[in-house]
């Protein structure tokens, strides 16, 4: 069995935790309600976007990483503690083989049985393909510029104020008022 191993390029699982259009409700590495973990993808579909990926182009672990980041628009990555594992399984399974490179990291290239095996599930590829690229359209539109210099400046006027001495439990319970007055107020835009 082959093992695949990373150095110090680590993404964490997820950048937002997106609410809609994944199995159970948010990408991997997100929790549902009650804590319970959600995965981006169903068993076997990371597999399934990992080998179309390396059908477009060899790769190695931390390129397929940077890929799916980047057809999600940046709001989900991989683990490598999943890429890699996956990487030796198609190379177990025979669907790709590891390709000389120039550099010191192994790429993956994918064999005939790997174009077969991506043949035979080709919904589900387009299915998976089409979560990352929905997955980036809602990244987009709750990722702006100004929602987030906003949410910086609430976040300093939060730690400003509260971290004062003269803070009282009716200071405490205000602020949270006005928290979810505007939190209530954006969910009826």
């Amino acid at each position: 069995m082959r093992h695949f191993h990373f150095g110090h390029h680590e993404h964490g699982a997820t950048r937002h935790a997106m609410r809609h259009g994944f199995p159970g409700g948010r990408p991997e590495g997100g929790r549902g309600h009650g804590g319970e973990r959600r995965r981006m993808f169903e068993s076997g579909e990371l597999r399934l976007v990992l080998l179309k990926l390396i059908e477009e182009q060899p790769r190695h672990g931390y390129d397929l990483i940077r890929e799916i980041e980047n057809r999600s628009g940046g709001a989900y990555a991989p683990s490598p503690g999943v890429v890699y594992p996956t990487m030796t399984l198609l190379l177990d399974m025979g669907l790709a083989e590891e390709e000389a490179s120039a550099g010191p990291r192994k790429l993956l290239a994918i064999t005939e049985a790997g174009r077969a095996h991506l043949a035979g599930r080709a919904g589900e590829v387009a299915t998976a393909m089409e979560r990352l690229a929905a997955l980036a359209k809602v990244s987009a539109r709750t990722d702006a510029a100004p929602v987030r210099r906003a949410m910086q400046n609430l976040k300093a006027a939060l730690q400003d104020r509260l971290s004062q001495e003269s803070v009282t439990r009716e200071i405490q319970l205000e602020v949270a008022r006005l928290i979810d007055e505007a939190a209530g107020k954006i969910e009826r835009l």
